[in-house]
């Protein structure tokens, strides 16, 4: 055992004995290892030993359950309590519960807000996308003004007429699309195959081959 780790050891008894006090609730002989080995260094063979010690001693009260045994502090070297101080300790314990989840809250919010800057756009970041933007702007806008200024724009009655003209084309285009698709089942009626595969065969390719739909009349 080197000598600051013996010198904890030593001391053990002392300070689990102020620590059982101050915290004055019942303990394992982990739990008080735990609390204290980082803080003291104190290894997990003294604290049992010392835990031992002070119960043999009258300093400390032990309680054994099924095979675990509980430490806590001689409750009659504390002061009785009154009812008056207890509920001024219960109103004390309301106060800080209160307190403490309003602290809480206000993490959450500062937490959120946090998060929302750091996901935000840094001041270089957001001048870089000012200057792209005031970019694409003035592109749009040139473009805009070659658009204006062009002399070749389709007049109204040309734009109905180029109307007119579909019209006309793509009722047609139904007109011939259904005496072909007439045609093709009398032809077909009977015949063993499906029209599917009979189109294959003959090489007939339809307006669905190639994804092409009837425009609305």
């Amino acid at each position: 055992m080197s000598k600051s780790r013996a010198e904890a050891a030593a001391g053990a008894p002392g300070i689990i004995l102020r620590y059982l006090q101050e915290q004055n609730r019942p303990y394992s002989a982990q739990d008080v290892f735990g609390n204290l080995q980082k803080e003291h260094g104190l290894g997990k063979a003294a604290v049992v030993k010392a835990l031992d010690q002070l119960a043999q001693q009258g300093k400390i009260k032990e309680k054994t359950y099924g095979k675990q045994k509980i430490y806590f502090a001689d409750q009659d070297q504390f002061d009785t309590v009154s009812d008056a101080d207890l509920h001024s300790l219960d109103a004390k314990i309301v106060a800080l519960t209160d307190k403490v989840q309003s602290l809480q809250q206000n993490c959450r919010h500062m937490e959120a807000e946090l998060k929302e800057l750091t996901s935000a756009l840094t001041t270089p970041e957001m001048q870089k996308e000012i200057q792209e933007l005031k970019k694409e702007c003035a592109h749009y806008i040139e473009r805009l003004k070659n658009i204006k200024a062009a002399t070749n724009h389709v007049t109204p009655e040309e734009r109905e007429e180029v109307y007119r003209e579909r019209q006309k084309y793509c009722k047609e285009w139904r007109k011939r699309k259904r005496m072909t698709t007439e045609l093709c089942d009398a032809i077909l009626e009977g015949y063993p195959k499906s029209k599917k595969q009979f189109f294959e065969e003959v090489g007939i390719e339809t307006d669905e081959d190639h994804n092409v739909t009837l425009p609305d009349p």
